[in-house]
Formats: structure tokens, sequence, C-alpha cells
């Protein structure tokens, strides 16, 4: 049986010879989101199924907290991945992967629900209900399960763009260059529309405490 390195003693080891033990090999660093879409860009299609399992669950439920239709949100998300497939082209050297997602999303979306009828809004007050007022007051009051039903309604009457850029910007945490990106507007406009948003947030659910219960 041949002898290891390790089993011959030092001064039988042939000199010049590096007898020591190879390193460990390195565990390769994950790729970043930028760095896999670029790879499917040029043709390594097996990095979409990275960015599925990354980006899947995030972008399932930004398509259906306004909704309420998971069935639709879904269907819209898968659309959205076949067109990141189609349109891999367009994916740009130094672009925002995630802003470049959720743009093709808000055009899937608009393009699904401009043939069927509008769907009913469903969004977690929970997730929100911190931004409804900034006042220690208003706080504490949206603790409890009544006032889950206000900010639920005062949601509901939001318009379309503001329920959007509250979404981007406060539930999937993205920058307001990636909304601005996104909306295509401006950074600035960008924060504008989301201040405005939040300000019409806070009037309609103070608004609704004040009314009479039916």
């Amino acid at each position: 049986m041949t002898a290891t390195a390790a089993e011959i003693p030092v001064h039988c080891l042939p000199i010049g010879v590096d007898w020591r033990p190879s390193p460990a090999v390195e565990t390769k660093a994950p790729q970043s989101d930028h760095e896999l879409m670029l790879a499917v860009r040029d043709g390594d299609l097996d990095c979409m199924g990275e960015l599925f399992e990354r980006h899947h669950g995030p972008l399932f439920g930004y398509l259906a907290k306004p909704t309420g239709n998971r069935t639709a949100a879904e269907d819209i998300a898968q659309v959205v991945f076949q067109r990141m497939l189609k349109y891999r082209h367009t994916y740009r050297d130094q672009g925002s992967f995630t802003a470049w997602m959720y743009h093709l999303a808000r055009r899937c979306a608009s393009d699904h629900f401009r043939k069927s009828a509008p769907a009913p809004i469903s969004v977690d007050p929970s997730e929100l209900e911190h931004h409804a007022d900034e006042s220690r007051g208003a706080d504490e009051s949206a603790a409890s399960r009544d006032d889950h039903a206000v900010l639920q309604r005062a949601l509901g009457r939001l318009d379309r763009d503001d329920r959007e850029v509250l979404l981007l910007s406060r539930l999937q945490e993205l920058s307001f260059a990636e909304v601005a990106g996104i909306l295509e507007c401006s950074v600035g406009a960008a924060r504008v529309r989301a201040h405005r948003a939040m300000r019409a947030l806070r009037d309609h659910y103070f608004r609704i405490q004040k009314e009479p219960l039916t």
C-alpha cells in the first residue's frame, strides 16, 4: 500500500515538493440578483430558476394585496417571469433587477385587469397601521381590532395610484429611486406621491373614525 505524505517522515520527502495538504476550497458567494439576470440575458436561462425562488413570494404579495384576488395574482406572477425571459435583452448592465421586475409586474397587472372587472381591495392593516398617523394617540388606537377595520376601509378609499406607491415604498421597501423607475417619474415626484398618499390615508382614517356606525 502506498503511504500518504502525512505518513512519510519529513526528511524522506523530495526536496522542492510542497507536501502540505491543499487548502480547503472556498465556497463561492451567492450571485446577486443583478448578476443572475445578466447571466439570463446572456443565455444562461437556468439562472431564472434561482430568481424565481427568491422573488416569487414578494412578487405574489405585491400583486395580491391591492386586489384580494390570489388566483389572478398567481397568474400575473407567472406572466411576469415569462416576460422576463422574453424581454431579457432589455435588462441593462447598471439596472436594478427589483425595479425592473416590479415595472414589468405593474404592466402585466394593468393588462390583466383591463380585460376583467376590478377585484376588491384586500390589504393587511397590520402592515400599514403604524403609518396611519405619526402621533402616539393614533398608534395606540390602531392597536385595537375596530381600528384595523377602520384602516382597511381607509385603504379602500385611496385611489389606485396612491395604493400603488404605498405598496412599493412601504410594503416592498423599495428605494424612491426604484419606485421612480417603476412609476416612470423622477425621484422627487415619487417622494411627493408617497407623502401625499400617506396624508390621504391618514385623512381617510380619521374621517372614517368620526362617521356614525351603520
